[in-house]
């Protein structure tokens, strides 16, 4: 299980949080997405084998946020 931080922007409110979450949740080989809204990341614990960063990114950007590199 790999673990990666992702800075992500254009988050305000618990609905964020969800919409965030929600999306990498569902992507196959992701484990878990805990978001800090006052940090504006999401840490994801994931199967490398999986899923890559590329696809949890487009996944959060498809929610309409912002993924920092």
């Amino acid at each position: 299980m790999t673990e990666t931080t992702l800075k992500v922007s254009g988050m305000t409110c618990n609905h964020c949080v969800q919409a965030v979450e929600g999306a990498l949740t569902e992507l196959t080989g992701v484990e878990r997405a805990l978001v800090d809204l006052k940090a504006n990341n999401v840490v994801v614990q994931y199967d490398e084998s999986a899923v890559n960063v590329a696809q949890m990114t487009e996944a959060i950007e498809d929610q309409g946020y912002d993924v920092e590199a």
